[in-house]
C-alpha cells in the first residue's frame, strides 16, 4: 500500500534514505553515492543533486551541538585541553557521518516532492 503523497512522507522516505517517490527501493548505491534508478519503481535519480545543501546543515547543526557540549563540559568540570580534544574531535566526525546520508536523503526527496530541477535561462532572460 502507498502512502498519500505528501511532504512529510518524502520526508520520512528521505530520511529512512529509500526511493522518493514508491518508499521501497534503496537511494543510494554507496554512502554517498545515488542510484542510477530505483530498484523498485525505476524513478530515474539521474538529474537528483543535493550540491553542497546536506553537508552545510550538517556542519550547522554538529557544530551547535558541538559547542553547546563544550561549554557545557568546560562549565561543569574545567578539564584540561587534551580531553576536550580527545573528545570533541571524534564526536564531531562521527556525528557527521552519522547525519550526512540521511540529510542527503532528505534533501533529494524535498526536491522530487516539490519537482525542482536545474534553472534554465531562455533568450534575453539573463543579464
Amino acid at each position: 500500500m502507498h502512502e498519500k503523497n505528501t511532504i512529510r512522507t518524502a520526508m520520512k522516505r528521505g530520511l529512512r534514505c529509500c526511493c522518493p517517490h514508491c518508499g521501497q527501493g534503496r537511494l543510494f548505491q554507496a554512502y554517498l553515492k545515488i542510484s542510477d534508478k530505483c530498484s523498485v519503481c525505476d524513478q530515474d535519480f539521474s538529474k537528483a543533486d543535493s550540491a553542497d545543501g546536506p553537508a552545510f546543515f550538517i556542519m550547522f547543526v554538529v557544530g551547535f551541538i558541538i559547542v553547546i557540549g563544550v561549554f557545557i563540559v568546560e562549565r561543569s568540570y574545567a578539564p584540561p585541553l587534551w580531553v576536550h580534544a580527545v573528545l570533541w574531535g571524534p564526536l564531531t566526525f562521527g556525528l557527521s557521518f552519522l547525519l550526512l546520508q540521511p540529510f542527503k536523503g532528505l534533501w533529494i526527496a524535498v526536491q522530487f516532492y516539490h519537482r525542482a530541477e536545474e534553472a534554465r535561462f531562455s533568450d534575453g532572460d539573463h543579464s
